[in-house]
């Protein structure tokens, strides 16, 4: 059970920038915070490493996984090819008790924009976008796809701090946009679903730049 606690914390917190991208993990600081001795802490550890989420590094310990121009700039290129083939999939074979699990993520989702947990709608949007390439079942596609994920939730922050009323309603249309994704994958629609990931990798990269791209700060006298 600590180890399960310690692995689903330490996800939510580097997807949600609560641990910031590069940064160390203090093994004495985790194995006291979470009451887990130094073994079990290790091997989870081992498995955030093998999906993506920290990087191992010899004799200096754990970091969660960087993100500089490069992956940037890999993750723009790859995103949008990874998302459709991945949504194209999905819509093949999508069994019924995955539909159920993402009718839940999706609830999940929705309760969290409406109160304003911005915490709760990185972590629901990535499990719901997470259940999708469980359903695409591409052993080849999906460790890709789960870790092109993590960046999307990293890069994403602002989306789901909104501070003005564009931002909201971009939330609203993310929301339809889930909606009808679980309606195209019930009726095994994979040209449908690929329309409405293009749209909804549109919305999100808009968003995105924010991230990237900040305002600038006001000059002197203006």
């Amino acid at each position: 059970m600590k180890k399960e606690n310690l692995y689903n914390d330490l996800k939510r917190r580097i997807l949600t920038l609560a641990l910031e991208p590069g940064s160390s993990l203090d093994e004495v600081q985790l194995s006291e915070e979470y009451r887990i001795s130094r073994t079990p802490l290790r091997d989870v550890f081992r498995q955030l490493a093998g999906e993506g989420y920290i990087d191992i590094v010899s004799n200096r310990g754990a970091f969660v996984a960087a993100m500089n121009y490069k992956t940037l700039r890999s993750f723009f290129m790859t995103a949008p090819m990874l998302y459709a083939a991945i949504g194209r999939l999905a819509a093949e074979n999508a069994q019924p008790h995955q539909l159920e699990m993402l009718r839940a993520a999706q609830h999940e989702f929705r309760a969290a924009m409406i109160k304003e947990d911005a915490g709760g709608m990185v972590f629901w949007n990535d499990r719901f976008h997470g259940l999708m390439g469980e359903m695409a079942e591409n052993p080849y596609l999906r460790p890709s796809y789960e870790r092109l994920l993590i960046d999307h939730a990293r890069i994403s922050q602002t989306f789901y701090r909104p501070r003005q009323n564009q931002d909201r309603d971009n939330l609203e249309l993310a929301l339809s946009h889930h909606d009808a994704m679980i309606v195209a994958l019930e009726a095994g629609d994979p040209e449908g679903m690929v329309e409405l990931i293009r749209a909804h990798w549109a919305l999100s990269r808009s968003n995105m730049e924010k991230y990237v791209y900040p305002d600038p700060l006001p000059l002197e006298g203006e």
